[in-house]
């Protein structure tokens, strides 16, 4: 017995579709798919088949061939359609984005802590898994010890003696480190950047200076809470804790730049306060102001054309209390200052460099006591890498 089949022409169908499988396998046309079965046979209409209770063939909850066609012939369309069967998924994922970057400018408004997590970074320490009360194990001549800066807050600190001193370091005491500081060698404070601990600077005692590496409040080991007039408070004890043990040895504050891509910077402090005057200050990638160091970074460069991205973003650094005016600070100090900036800084940009280094020189009296110093592109030094230039010692000096 064969079913009568309608020709092509009758029904025709825009898409070829393969055969759709049945419930029951009942003879179909291979030239038409779909096949209005229950039309062609009526006493097929209503009938019980075992298993499915009654079931309508072209309508109802049941599993009628109708359905079956009718799904398999989506599919198939949908398969012709290619990469445009997953528009809604598409559309989906494009309005979640767009909703994610409105909402960050004014969530940074409403909520400014939320910049100071990426100013400050200090949940990113590096070096990664580094045991900072054992030095030793990343740099020779090197102790770990911890100054209390403020009841509360201690702050941990690497000393590292010149390298001419190493032999004699080996399984020293802190007392005999802290009575080195007043032999003949100079005193460089070192102040590493965001997400950076003091396990993360290029040793320079080989070339002559002790090394007094510190951990800002809330990095590394030190505890605390990071903040703008903390990290004061730590350098400003430091730099008394070393003047007392060193007498007039020449003390050289030196700040590292921020530690990364992208991310907002939080450059050191460089203690350029009033009635502080160390015998140099020498600022690596610095720039003019954390305002002015936000609108120029490359994490920032997607809000620059968003309406208000000064109102919601630059303005709310104030409102999180962070400023870093090195513009400001410059202008007090008497000392010796060298500014180095990479003239393939991706970061920070070097006109900030230029910029800080013009306002210093119209501030000085002596114009001479102002220097700025920039590596060409074909060195690689980039944002990170200046610190590692072996003439770095020789231009310090």
């Amino acid at each position: 017995m064969s079913w009568p089949c309608p020709s092509v022409t009758q029904y025709p169908d825009p898409i070829p579709c393969p055969r759709v499988p049945l419930p029951y396998r009942v003879p179909v046309s291979p030239l038409l798919t779909p096949f209005p079965f229950a039309a062609a046979v009526p006493s097929l209409r209503a009938a019980p088949f075992p298993g499915l209770g009654r079931t309508n063939l072209t309508s109802g909850p049941g599993l009628g061939t109708d359905t079956w066609v009718q799904r398999g012939h989506a599919d198939c369309v949908a398969s012709h359609r290619g990469w445009l069967g997953w528009c809604p998924r598409l559309r989906t994922v494009l309005l979640q984005l767009l909703l994610m970057y409105i909402s960050v400018p004014f969530l940074v408004r409403l909520f400014p802590v939320i910049l100071t997590k990426f100013v400050f970074l200090n949940f990113m320490a590096f070096p990664f898994f580094a045991d900072l009360r054992q030095p030793a194990l990343l740099l020779n001549n090197t102790i770990s010890l911890y100054l209390p800066t403020e009841p509360g807050v201690t702050v941990g600190i690497w000393h590292t003696v010149p390298g001419s001193s190493g032999t004699e370091a080996r399984g020293r005491e802190q007392r005999w480190f802290e009575e080195a500081l007043g032999d003949a060698h100079p005193i460089i404070i070192y102040l590493h950047g965001n997400g950076g601990t003091s396990g993360g600077w290029e040793l320079m005692g080989a070339a002559g200076f002790h090394i007094l590496a510190l951990d800002y409040r809330g990095y590394g080991d030190s505890s605390g809470h990071p903040s703008e007039s903390g990290f004061t408070t730590d350098v400003l004890a430091l730099y008394d804790w070393a003047k007392a043990r060193s007498g007039n040895m020449g003390t050289i504050v030196c700040p590292h730049p921020p530690s990364g891509d992208g991310d907002v910077p939080s450059d050191s402090y460089p203690m350029l306060l009033p009635g502080v005057q160390v015998d140099a200050v020498v600022l690596e990638s610095p720039y003019t102001n954390i305002r002015d160091a936000a609108a120029n970074i490359p994490i920032t460069k997607i809000y620059r054309q968003f309406p208000g991205f000064e109102y919601l973003i630059l303005d709310s650094m104030a409102l999180g209390n962070m400023f870093f005016r090195n513009d400001e600070n410059v202008k007090v100090l008497a000392c010796p200052l060298l500014i180095l900036h990479a003239e393939d800084d991706t970061v920070l940009p070097p006109q900030l460099g230029r910029q800080l280094f013009e306002t210093a020189r119209r501030a000085y009296k002596d114009k001479s006591k102002v220097k700025l110093i920039t590596f060409p592109e074909k060195l690689g030094l980039g944002h990170d890498y200046i610190s590692s230039n072996p003439e770095l010692p020789t231009l310090v000096k």
